[in-house]
């Protein structure tokens, strides 16, 4: 058995350095298809945990009309408080609210110094309990938003649901291009293995003649396509590692409050073993279709 795989693996490594040049092409393939389909995942995954970050800490926030008494804003606060499902009420003043603004958001600073009164509205912010039900929610929010003084009600949750819809159009359309580009890549890998099948048409011949197992003499070929899709999803790997380092101060500008850059991490060990298998796999099915002329 250990001849045998020794046998296939050192066959598979001539073949693919004789026709290089078709085998880059084969693994380039692969690594688009394994490329499109780990950069969605990376994606995918981040968007999922932005929205775990942001269910644990979702908030309710109430603006107040900057006319709105003292008076109106003491009811709307008892309101609040009254509900089971708010853990904490704390009221923001316009102040407090320009403060942060500048604090969060330096770049933007310089835009309200320009206006003659403070843009920012002052807010009551609302901390859910983490057994709150999003119908209780948004009947505390309906409820809300009718009372005298206040301007708007804003809630996390409908935020969320929108991030949510978006990862997953985001993971269905990845899967859906990477198939697409995952059979482009086996067709390469099964038209590369035929050129070097029809290379050694003649030795074929010679196994054939002496009695070879079928098994022995299709091996090599299905072990060569392995090895193309093994080596495509690594280059893949190698690209995503780098195009993530790259551009990872691009996103911290885009980015700014949305999530901590710094937090961003690669694919998971899983994900990383998933998609080197999935690319020999993809090869040894490119290798299986075209060793199917071997009889």
């Amino acid at each position: 058995m250990i001849a045998g795989l020794t046998y296939f693996v050192t066959e598979a490594w001539a073949s693919v350095w004789r026709g290089r040049s078709a085998a880059i092409l084969s693994v380039l393939t692969i690594a688009i298809a394994a490329f499109v389909l780990g950069l969605f995942l990376l994606v995918a995954g981040h968007v999922q945990r932005t929205v775990d970050q942001w269910s644990r800490s979702a908030e309710l926030s109430v603006y107040l009309r900057d006319e709105s008494t003292d008076g109106e804003r003491a009811a709307v606060r008892n309101v609040l408080r009254a509900t089971p499902s708010v853990a904490a009420v704390e009221f923001v003043s316009k102040t407090a609210a320009l403060a942060r603004f500048r604090k969060n958001f330096p770049e933007l600073a310089p835009a309200t110094d320009s206006a003659a009164d403070n843009p920012l509205p002052a807010s009551f912010e609302v901390r859910l309990g983490s057994d709150q039900s999003a119908a209780a929610v948004e009947r505390l929010s309906a409820r809300v938003s009718r009372m005298a003084g206040v301007a708007d009600v804003r809630y996390d949750r409908r935020w969320l649901d929108r991030l949510v819809s978006l990862g997953n159009f985001v993971r269905w359309t990845g899967l859906l291009l990477a198939g697409v580009l995952v059979l482009a890549a086996a067709l390469t890998v099964t038209n590369v293995v035929r050129l070097s099948l029809y290379a050694r048409r003649d030795e074929i011949e010679i196994m054939e003649l002496v009695g070879a197992p079928l098994s022995f003499i299709r091996g090599p070929f299905v072990c060569e396509g392995m090895i193309q899709g093994g080596l495509g999803a690594v280059v893949a790997l190698a690209l995503l590692r780098v195009a993530l380092t790259l551009s990872a101060p691009r996103l911290s500008a885009l980015a700014a409050g949305l999530f901590e850059v710094g937090r961003i991490e690669f694919l998971s060990g899983l994900s990383v073993a998933g998609l080197i298998v999935g690319g020999m796999a993809v090869g040894c099915l490119g290798g299986l279709v075209a060793s199917r002329r071997i009889h």
